[in-house]
């Protein structure tokens, strides 16, 4: 249970952390854009890379300098992209969402399952999270002790995804006016670049 408990809190302060994938699934969920899928495929990939990263990966890749130094680099370079395109969107209004999707503006269930697949798995900065942060602390434990690790941080991933999904319409109100748009993406443009800096500062650092 300690493990369980372990693996949680772990994956959920990672997860929790302002990314590029919440920010997706926050704004899905502000659409009604399919969220259980959204919410669903974020958390499937989760799952498949945590278990690579349990199994070991994520202590090989961690014990490589070029490796941990190329993801770092490239998820950095990845988040400021997506900051300064929030900060454009929080310019120019392009966030402009329909808030009050009515069925018919929907996008299908497949291009939605596509573009959170590309928001989740063209980001090298969840490669560093669950591969080789959830690896790496994984690979110190016994062999029960890691599929405990990993029982509670896929709990966790769940929990959050879900959560994030389906109570952002608790905030609908307040997104319907542009204002609120504006400052979402702001804030986030700028967590992006901050985060974006110190992966690659990181990155510079570590060769």
């Amino acid at each position: 249970m300690n493990e369980i408990l372990r693996g949680a809190l772990i994956a959920g302060s990672l997860i929790v952390a302002i990314g590029a994938q919440n920010a997706f699934v926050l704004k899905q969920g502000l659409m009604k854009n399919n969220i259980f899928w959204v919410s669903l495929t974020c958390f499937l990939c989760d799952l498949l890379l945590m278990v690579i990263g349990v199994i070991g990966v994520g202590t090989i890749i961690s014990s490589s300098t070029f490796a941990t130094v190329s993801l770092a680099i490239a998820g950095g370079l990845f988040l400021a992209f997506y900051g300064l395109n929030s900060l454009r969107s929080a310019w120019f209004l392009s966030s402009g969402m329909n808030i009050n999707n009515d069925g018919k503006t929907i996008p299908k269930i497949h291009t939605t399952i596509l573009s959170t697949l590309a928001i989740t798995l063209l980001n090298p900065h969840v490669y560093l999270d669950t591969v080789v942060v959830i690896g790496g602390v994984a690979g110190t434990l016994t062999w029960n002790e890691k599929i405990q690790f990993l029982i509670g941080a896929l709990i966790a991933s769940f929990l959050w995804f879900f959560g994030l999904g389906y109570g952002s319409r608790w905030l609908i109100p307040l997104f319907k006016k542009p204002i609120s748009w504006r400052i979402l993406d702001f804030g986030i443009g700028c967590f992006m670049l901050l985060l974006s800096y110190q992966l690659i500062k990181f990155g510079l650092q570590s060769i």
